[in-house]
C-alpha cells in the first residue's frame, strides 16, 4: 500500500533555499548600507535610502535590521571581522620581522583597494569620536594592537630590530595604508584619474614597506635585508 506521507527531502530543501534568500538578501542590504553609511555618515544616512538602493520598501528591510542603528553596528561589525581576520599577521615572534611586517602591511593595502566603503564607515566612526562603536573597538582592536606591541617589544630585546616605539610606528602603518581608502579622492585629483590603479597600490606597498623596513632597521643594516 503506497504511504500517504510527503517525503521530508523537498520540505529540507525547501527551508534551505528560505535560508539562503534570507542571507542574499542580508548581504545586498549590507552592500547598499556600508556605502550609504560611508558617503553620508550615520546621521545623514536613512533607512528609506537605504532601501531603495537595496530594491526593497522600507518596511521589508526593517523586517531584517529593526532601526538604524543596529543595521549600522551589523555593518560596522562585519568591517571589523574583515579588517581584523586579515590583520592577525603579528601574532608570532619567532617570524622573520621583516616578512611579517611586509605581508602586514600587503594585507591593509588590499583592504583599502578591495573594501574602501568598508574602511571610511569606519574611518567616520573613528573621527567623530566613536560614539557608537567605541566600546566594541575597545573590545576587539585595542587588545589585538597590545599584542602586536608585544611582538615589536620581542623582537627588540631580542636584538633583532631597532629599537623604535612601537605604538607609533602601528599608528603610522594604519595611517598610510588607510589613507589609500579614505582619501582616495585627493589622491586621484593629484593623479588626474578616476580612481587609483592596482598598480598604484603595488608601488604603494614598495614604498611603505621600505620606509617600515628602514625605520626597525639595525644600524648598519640595509634596509630590507
Amino acid at each position: 500500500m503506497a504511504s500517504d506521507k510527503s517525503p521530508a527531502l523537498p520540505v529540507k530543501n525547501a527551508g534551505g533555499r528560505r535560508l539562503q534568500n534570507r542571507d542574499r538578501l542580508e548581504a545586498d542590504i549590507l552592500a547598499q548600507a556600508v556605502r550609504v553609511f560611508a558617503e553620508s555618515g550615520y546621521e545623514g544616512a536613512s533607512i528609506a535610502t537605504i532601501a531603495e538602493r537595496a530594491g526593497l520598501s522600507k518596511q521589508n528591510l526593517m523586517y531584517y535590521f529593526p532601526s538604524k542603528q543596529l543595521l549600522y553596528q551589523r555593518v560596522l561589525d562585519d568591517v571589523l571581522d574583515d579588517w581584523l581576520a586579515r590583520m592577525d599577521m603579528l601574532a608570532n615572534e619567532h617570524d622573520e620581522p621583516r616578512d611579517v611586517l611586509r605581508a602586514y602591511i600587503g594585507a591593509k593595502l588590499r583592504f583599502s583597494r578591495e573594501q574602501p566603503w568598508a574602511s571610511r564607515v569606519y574611518a567616520l566612526e573613528v573621527i567623530n569620536g566613536a560614539p557608537l562603536y567605541g566600546a566594541q573597538i575597545r573590545e576587539r582592536v585595542v587588545p589585538l594592537l597590545r599584542k602586536d606591541i608585544a611582538v615589536f617589544e620581542a623582537w627588540i630585546a631580542a636584538g633583532r630590530i631597532a629599537p623604535v616605539n612601537a605604538t607609533h610606528l602601528m599608528f603610522a602603518i594604519w595611517a598610510m595604508t588607510q589613507s589609500y581608502a579614505d582619501f582616495s579622492a585627493q589622491m586621484t585629483l593629484v593623479l588626474e584619474r578616476k580612481q587609483l590603479t592596482r598598480k598604484d597600490y603595488e608601488d604603494a606597498e614598495i614604498l611603505l614597506t621600505h620606509m617600515v623596513q628602514a625605520a626597525i632597521a639595525l644600524p648598519g643594516a640595509a634596509p630590507g635585508t
